[in-house]
């Protein structure tokens, strides 16, 4: 716990240092995007009958750009994020949806004013938890039951690419590689009594997000 505090105050210490050094500067670039999840959840074989599992979801939110110097610049961007997986054992099946705030931080590389490469790093806080559709003896999880078997911080890294066609108009996708596991259970050992969305055999779940978006900056 006093890790993920250390490095979410970095973060936000950063996004204040960059905040601040750019109020002199005289251009500053404020988007707004919206898009498509598709999310790879890994170690669900331990739920159902497949390694992984693609799900998609959505995404909507905003980013802030101070103008940069030359071919390289800054981003930070405040993200809504719908991701879950779909899970299936011998006496139950249903989709977990999961919602997550997440913060890139990411340095961006102007090829041309037509072409924008990213990369960087970016923290996600899970914020709603609901398993559904649940078919087995006991009751459906409700969101506060299954809230308490995931993590509720995550973090990785991002890399993408966006194009710009027209003046204002942004297309881009990125992929969101996570380090950290959806599950809060230990890694290795049988524990009984989990739900049916929470693996058995103490296996993280893993997950990856690529993103595809639209968008408009002013």
């Amino acid at each position: 716990m006093n890790r993920y505090l250390a490095i979410t105050a970095c973060t936000f210490c950063c996004i204040l240092s960059l905040v601040t050094k750019a109020q002199d500067q005289p251009k500053r670039g404020i988007g707004l995007k919206a898009g498509l999840n598709f999310i790879n959840v890994k170690n669900v074989k331990s739920i159902s009958d497949a390694n992984s599992t693609s799900k998609t979801g959505f995404m909507a939110g905003a980013y802030w750009a101070p103008a940069g110097r030359g071919v390289m610049g800054y981003r930070s961007e405040l993200i809504f994020s719908r991701q879950g997986y779909d899970f299936k054992t011998t006496s139950a099946t249903g989709e977990m949806t999961m919602d997550y705030i997440m913060l890139p931080q990411l340095m961006t590389f102007n090829i041309t004013k037509f072409f924008q490469l990213q990369a960087g790093g970016q923290v996600s806080f899970l914020i709603r938890a609901k398993a559904d559709s649940v078919s087995n003896s006991s009751a459906p999880a409700t969101s506060k039951n299954a809230m308490d078997y995931y993590n509720k911080f995550n973090y990785g890294v991002a890399g993408g690419v966006e194009i710009k066609p027209v003046a204002g108009l942004i297309i881009g996708g990125r992929y969101n590689a996570f380090f950290g596991s959806l599950n809060e259970q230990s890694s290795s050992g049988s524990i009984p009594g989990l739900p049916s969305f929470i693996p058995t055999d103490g296996k993280k779940l893993k997950n990856g997000l690529l993103q595809l978006y639209i968008g408009y900056q002013f």
